[in-house]
């Protein structure tokens, strides 16, 4: 009877460990499944996308279980990991740490995040003050600002040249009941053209300008697409959120793609090579960032270490902010500064250009 019973738990511990492994393996290929399906079509694959950073772990500790109990379930796991070894390192960067000098071009991009995110009571001009001195102390010579915030009472033009003298100024703000906000690109380099793209229905953009390099003009697209605007302690405390909070996601995920055919657009009409950056609000795995990285090199698979995420709240499993680039650059250093003054983290890349190029 004693090994009747035995036989019983240890029947039932297969088949529990094996259905958890079935389950994580599937979540995990429908992950995969994420960077080729139109959102805009089957807005929920971009979930599965978004979860994989949770998913790829647990499926390499069950993967580890299965090869110590010589469990069935080892070979379907092995395969639906295999393809994570094209796509981990968007996520996480194991190379060596070597003193690296910076190339001659650097870039900085920045979500601000309407210098909103101070200490509580915190005056936004003030934070905004702290930001322009450290961006100035980075001594970068482009810089890229989404969610930059001013009060109406504020001449937008008046304050950028104020705090970030020897720079080029281009930006674009909407006007709100809070003040103005929008995206602002910075560059020592010339300016020899610009303009914006508007999303319909939203107050995200993409703002270009083309920059005048050594040996060739860049366009930079400085973008924001459409966020989730999710309130995660509003889904405990207000009733109906769950729904809200889907309808919200429902939108921003369908919307997203939209405003990437409209960036992609630009760019196929644009004779110059292009630089994509800004917050995407949409990670490695995803619809929106294999579509914008054709025909680029993502900064931080090229130049990074350590972990790529750079939403400050759920550091580290949201990577949402990128620096996509063309030849003739070619990424020396990527880093990713831990400051303090935003819900995203700055990232911050050097280039060296490897040759003349033109499209």
């Amino acid at each position: 009877m004693a090994s009747q019973g035995k036989k019983k738990r240890h029947w039932l511990s297969r088949l529990s460990f094996g259905t958890v492994s079935l389950v994580a393996a599937v979540l995990l290929v429908l992950a995969y499944l994420s960077v080729v399906v139109d959102p805009a079509k089957a807005w929920f694959f971009t979930l599965f996308g978004l979860f994989y950073p949770l998913v790829l772990p647990l499926t390499l500790v069950l993967f580890v279980w299965s090869l110590v109990r010589r469990s069935h379930m080892r070979g379907v796991l092995l395969l639906a990991l295999l393809p994570s070894l094209l796509f981990a390192g968007r996520y996480l960067q194991l190379r060596r740490h070597t003193a690296q000098e910076e190339g001659p071009l650097k870039v900085i991009s920045y979500n601000v995040g309407l210098f909103a995110h101070g200490p509580a009571g915190a005056d936004r001009l003030v934070l905004a003050d702290s930001v322009s001195r450290w961006l100035r102390a980075q001594d970068a010579d482009i810089i890229c600002l989404q969610e930059f915030h001013l009060p109406q009472n504020q001449s937008v033009d008046a304050w950028l040249h104020r705090h970030f003298p020897g720079y080029y100024a281009e930006y674009y703000v909407f006007t709100g009941k809070t003040g103005q906000f929008g995206n602002v690109t910075l560059s020592r380099r010339r300016i020899t053209d610009k303009d914006k793209i508007n999303f319909e229905h939203s107050t995200n953009l993409a703002l270009w300008t083309d920059v005048r390099l050594d040996s060739t003009t860049l366009r930079i697209y400085n973008c924001h697409f459409e966020s989730y605007n999710i309130s995660l302690s509003n889904l405990v405390k207000k009733d109906g959120a769950v729904e809200e909070t889907e309808r919200k996601m429902r939108r921003s995920i369908t919307e997203r793609p939209k405003q990437v055919a409209e960036v992609l657009r630009d760019i196929d009409r644009t004779p110059v090579r292009s630089v994509v950056l800004g917050d995407f609000n949409d990670n490695p795995l995803s619809y929106t960032y294999f579509r914008l990285l054709r025909g680029r090199k993502d900064s931080f698979v090229t130049a990074g270490r350590g972990f790529g995420a750079t939403y400050r709240s759920l550091w580290p499993l949201l990577r949402i902010d990128y620096i996509l680039y063309p030849p003739p650059l070619e990424a020396v250093t990527f880093t990713r500064p831990s400051v303090t003054y935003s819900d995203h983290y700055p990232i911050i890349a050097t280039y060296h250009e490897t040759g003349r190029d033109s499209r």
